[in-house]
């Protein structure tokens, strides 16, 4: 039975009474966007959420009256005044939705208009690719599509130089709210995961009082279509596998485990929260993103609230954040004639389909058979654990 999405309605949510969103929102002169100053978002430690956020007993549809944070408030303001503006490729509507029936739970959307008007993808090949000035980087967006800019205060630890961390729309939108986090555009930097980009993606989550607010990265191989360093954050009004999923620790320290469950194994990730315990999670992961970009192995990364590692947890105990690393095979382009393309959503079971016969026909059965087609060889698969365990084994000595 087709369950249709929320989160187009986020907007709608309750707002906090002394929201400040108007300071986000363009001034109603067009003319007067080239010259309109990029709003600052402050946040200190009080606002990083770790524990307490919850899925409704009914979810989704108790979202619509969830209480948004400051975050949430400025992002959404901020977002639906650039649609309603036509800053976006296509005016983004309520998107058929659908849990597909089986053991994973896989979240099927119909997204057609992205199918087809979303940017093709650069000439890449290579996991290492340098920045190339002369292809489309975010330094050619027009004003208008930077919504804020992410600012820490200084009593949050772990940055000793502050980053300028642009909220951008992203044109061809997955889902409500999707924004690209993009590190100072000007510094050129290629799509290589960076710890001041993942800190802001993984404090962007905690900033978030919606239990369905997402942040993930695509590696040049990995569908990353700009090589240019962003990642994604969006809304998704449902929970996802990997939130619960059970895993099993790699090491006595269990700073890493391996996600068993479907749709496929990942390298699991967790923090309770800000401060020394997730200032070593970023430092582990991109220790682990380094080998495999000096590898040429491909790479997606997926950050949600979920449970802690272990047995299977409750999909709503959202008690920390759990980061998911996918090695995979590279792909470069978008392979024509299958019902989505794999990339971060689609390893942790949102699936946006192209066309509406796809849509129609997608079975759990056929969408692990395309998964299974982008994941590494069993015997490569082996190698890449054994190389990252011994990398977390490199922190006691």
């Amino acid at each position: 039975m087709n369950e249709p999405t929320r989160l187009r309605k986020v907007s709608t949510m309750a707002l906090p009474r002394d929201s400040d969103e108007t300071s986000y929102l363009l001034p109603p002169n067009s003319e007067d966007w080239e010259g309109h100053s990029i709003p600052d978002f402050v946040y200190g430690q009080k606002e990083l959420v770790p524990e307490g956020i919850r899925w409704p007993s009914r979810a989704p549809s108790l979202l619509d009256t969830l209480p948004l944070s400051r975050f949430d408030s400025a992002l959404c303001a901020a977002w639906r005044q650039r649609m309603e503006l036509g800053l976006f490729r296509y005016r983004l509507g309520e998107l058929q939705t659908k849990t597909l029936p089986g053991a994973v739970g896989f979240v099927a959307q119909l997204n057609v208009e992205r199918g087809v008007q979303r940017r093709r993808p650069q000439s890449i090949r290579s996991v290492r690719q340098a920045f190339d000035p002369a292809q489309f980087n975010f330094n050619q967006i027009r004003p208008g599509e930077v919504l804020f800019r992410l600012h820490r205060q200084p009593d949050l630890p772990g940055a000793l130089q502050q980053e300028d961390i642009l909220v951008v729309i992203n044109v061809s939108p997955l889902e409500w709210g999707h924004v690209l986090l993009v590190p100072e555009p000007s510094q050129r930097l290629p799509q290589r995961l960076l710890p001041g980009a993942l800190r802001a993606g993984v404090e962007a989550v905690l900033l978030s009082s919606h239990p369905g607010f997402r942040v993930g990265f695509n590696s040049l191989g990995g569908l990353a279509s700009v090589n240019h360093l962003h990642l994604h954050g969006y809304y998704l009004a449902h929970r996802l596998p990997v939130e619960g999923a059970p895993s099993e620790p790699l090491d006595p320290g269990g700073r890493l485990h391996l996600l068993q469950a479907l749709p496929a194994p990942g390298f699991l990730f967790y923090t309770s929260g800000p401060g020394p315990d997730l200032e070593a999670l970023i430092s582990r992961v991109c220790r682990a993103t380094d080998y495999l970009t000096d590898h040429e192995i491909a790479h997606n990364l997926f950050v949600t609230r979920g449970g802690p590692p272990g047995k299977t947890s409750s999909s709503s105990a959202l008690t920390g954040v759990r980061v998911i690393l996918w090695p995979r095979k590279s792909r470069f382009g978008i392979k024509e004639g299958e019902a989505f393309n794999v990339a971060l959503c689609e390893l942790a079971g949102h699936l946006p389909v192209k066309t509406s016969q796809d849509f129609s026909s997608l079975t759990e059965v056929a969408a692990l058979a395309i998964i299974r087609d982008c994941l590494l060889p069993p015997a490569q698969a082996g190698e890449v654990q054994a190389a990252l365990v011994a990398l977390i084994a490199q922190e006691e000595q």
